[in-house]
């Protein structure tokens, strides 16, 4: 009963000596499992993007799709080889992850070990916390969004404040994790006007300051940290790289070179047939035409021009790729393209280097592949588990506080799906970052049906 008590007024009982005593110890297994990769690695995991990132307060200037936020973080933990960063992000979501459980009256030191141990066994969620990489802020924003729109009674002013800070630092740190809370907070509002499905009533205003204090961090860091006032470029070019993959430029070239006021023309029989060469590859027409700021401006005018003239054509590749992107969420790690990496640890962090090379990492290299041996089918089947909560949520007798959580995971992954897949491309890794919250949110639901707390709730929590 202490746990409905619990879930009801979100009061938390003050814990005995030994209840204190097994928080702590389940708090260090959670973090520890969280670390896993990073201790076993010997350094934290790291990605080709995250040398960008790090240079950006160190250079001051802005670069495609790089937080200058993040960046000062990393910088900030660069002299203790960046331990500081990882260990706050798996300590934010241990935090998180508790908070969660509290909230739907599973309170307990031991569960929470064992679902998080779970977790780090059977999804990528440690292999984000431990990577510095602001991904793990996508999951961590999710959570907190929801917390505050469905459970807000639960939780204290301070837990609000710092849900709250999650959200408009996971905003601030990518402008992918803006778009999803945006579409979550217009998918929630137009979800409860959906009688059947039996949502409680969403409390959006916190969630909504949140997300305006994310704009307000993002353009403030940039304005502090590079001098620019304004959003991390790169949206149109990301865009642009989608196109060329589905060949929607190559056509559009194809039926307006030659044309004077078009520069790519000239390069029209360079362009590569892959995004991810477009963007980084050094040779491209993408760098020889001026990059972000000298070739976005005609990026803008073809993408504009190809949705008149195919519109037919942009519809349905969206749709395919918002599909694809749905449904591929393998676990990847970097071992063989990390050279912008390496290049800012020498550059800015040479004491680094003997640490970063000595790295598993770096040093032999791994393959990640066989986990998702794993990986891939929990997270499918939590997915289609999910959906059948929703489908069979009458029968089941499910109240509504858990419809909320399985229908915001849903539409979580719903709408990361479509930013990703459309204005950038598919990519594993971005949906990777946000599908481990379909093995929690289901097995949350499964331990509260075993547990015996089948209880309808008619007013929103």
């Amino acid at each position: 009963m202490a746990d409905i008590a619990i879930a009801r007024t979100g009061a938390v009982e003050l814990p005995r000596p030994a209840q204190r005593a097994a928080w702590l110890v389940a708090a260090i297994g959670m973090m520890l499992a969280l670390l896993a990769p990073a201790l076993w690695n010997g350094f934290a995991i790291i990605f080709p993007d995250t040398g960008g990132y790090l240079a950006r307060p160190i250079e001051g200037t802005l670069a495609l799709g790089r937080s200058a936020l993040y960046g000062w973080l990393l910088y900030i933990g660069m002299p203790l080889a960046f331990w500081p960063v990882i260990v706050a992000q798996a300590a934010a979501t241990v935090w998180i992850i508790t908070l969660t459980l509290r909230c739907y009256g599973l309170a307990r030191p031991w569960l929470a070990l064992g679902v998080t141990v779970a977790l780090a066994l059977l999804t990528s969620l440690p292999w984000f916390s431990a990577q510095l990489m602001p991904d793990i802020f996508f999951p961590l924003a999710v959570l907190a969004l929801h917390l505050l729109v469905f459970r807000a009674a639960a939780l204290n002013s301070a837990e609000r404040c710092g849900l709250a800070a999650v959200i408009a630092l996971a905003i601030a740190s990518h402008m992918a994790a803006l778009a999803l809370c945006l579409g979550m907070l217009v998918a929630l509002r137009l979800l409860a006007f959906v009688k059947p499905l039996g949502l409680p009533s969403p409390r959006l205003r916190d969630a909504s300051l949140a997300a305006v204090a994310g704009v307000a961090l993002c353009l403030s860091s940039n304005a502090v940290l590079t001098g620019v006032v304004g959003f991390t470029p790169g949206g149109p070019s990301f865009l642009f790289g989608r196109l060329i993959e589905d060949g929607i430029v190559q056509r559009y070239l194809h039926d307006r070179c030659p044309d004077p006021t078009l520069r790519v023309c000239a390069y029209a029989k360079q362009i590569p047939e892959g995004a991810d060469d477009w963007l980084w590859r050094n040779d491209t027409p993408f760098y020889k035409l001026g990059g972000v700021a000298g070739f976005e401006p005609e990026a803008k005018r073809i993408i504009v021009g190809s949705l008149k003239l195919y519109p037919m054509m942009h519809l349905e590749t969206a749709l395919a790729a918002t599909l694809e992107q749905f449904t591929s969420f393998q676990t990847e790690i970097s071992t063989d393209d990390n050279d912008p990496t390496f290049d800012a640890v020498r550059d800015y962090a040479p004491w680094l280097l003997p640490a970063y090379q000595a790295a598993r990492q770096q040093a032999q290299g791994f393959d990640v592949a066989p986990l998702n041996l794993v990986h891939v089918p929990v997270a499918g089947l939590s997915i289609a588990g999910l959906v059948l909560a929703l489908a069979l949520r009458r029968r089941l007798k499910i109240g509504p506080e858990w419809v909320a959580l399985c229908a915001v995971v849903l539409t979580a992954l719903a709408i990361n799906a479509a930013v990703c897949g459309v204005f950038s491309h598919p990519v594993d890794r971005y949906q990777s970052r946000l599908v481990l919250l379909a093995p929690l949110a289901l097995a949350m639901l499964v331990i509260h049906r075993r547990r015996g707390h089948l209880r309808l709730e008619a007013a929103p929590g």
